[in-house]
């Protein structure tokens, strides 16, 4: 099979999910606005910020952004298990076509929709008087860690979607995914936590993503000298590669399996 067939078969596929946003737009503008809601709503309803050095705000921008790009995840789920109960993906199976465009063309629809998240939430804070003090490239590089961790949770999705099979499954996995997410420094500081519980935030993939995204936006970080702050922008780089190398051969074993 020609590298050319490879790509023509994922664009297929890929025009295929982005159809969708235009035949259930509110679904679409719900996905978009629900993390805005949870800016506005920790923001200025919950509040906080003990322990942060500066303005809340941008301190919370980061952070929301990157628990955005983790949530993705059961969007990913709900998808994968959509597309598995309806027999969409038997029937692509067994269609002369690369195997491969229908996890590319789920995956780069999924980017693309993330991104367009991440524009939408960054302008709204933006607008709430957060702003990214760091160089033009220092910002690119914020937002490309953003969406590696989103690409990362893209293949734990796919995986974990086909491992569900059925959309009420996701559910079970909404009740893990979370606690994770809200256990991250995405909404306070490690060091205003009690000690346990606070190294364990620190560790966090996600809370690594936040805290080296507000260095390279200048943002305050408040968190306690240790290690895992000091190597913040390496921690998130190795645990989204950490996560791909193990659930992108998962989650492409598990589709190649599933024709058996």
């Amino acid at each position: 099979m020609s590298t050319a067939w490879v790509v023509s078969d994922s664009w297929t596929m890929t025009r295929r999910e982005l159809a969708h946003w235009a035949r259930r737009p509110v679904q679409m503008v719900v996905g978009l606005v629900f993390p805005v809601m949870m800016l506005l709503m920790f923001g200025f309803l919950i509040g906080g910020g003990r322990g942060i050095d500066g303005e809340y705000v941008e301190f919370l921008v980061p952070g929301m952004l990157a628990l955005t790009m983790a949530f993705g995840l059961e969007t990913t789920m709900t998808a994968v298990t959509q597309d598995l109960g309806k027999g969409v993906i038997d029937r692509f199976r067994a269609m002369p076509m690369s195997s491969a465009a229908v996890l590319v063309g789920r995956s780069a629809a999924d980017m693309l929709q993330s991104a367009v998240g991440l524009v939408v939430l960054a302008g709204v804070g933006v607008v709430l008087g957060w702003r990214p003090h760091g160089s033009p490239t220092a910002t690119l590089a914020a937002f490309a860690l953003l969406l590696l961790l989103r690409f990362a949770m893209l293949w734990i999705g796919i995986f974990l979607g086909m491992v569900a099979g059925r959309p009420e499954l996701v559910q079970a996995v909404q009740i893990l995914v979370w606690p994770v997410g809200f256990l991250s420094n995405a909404f306070a500081t490690p060091a205003a936590m009690p000690g346990l519980l606070g190294t364990v935030v620190e560790w966090n993939p996600l809370s690594a993503t936040a805290t080296a995204v507000r260095d390279l936006f200048d943002n305050p970080a408040a968190a306690a000298p240790s290690w895992a702050a000091d190597h913040a922008t390496l921690l998130a780089v190795a645990w989204p590669v950490l996560l791909l190398a193990v659930f992108f051969p998962l989650a492409v074993g598990r589709f190649r399996g599933m024709g058996r």
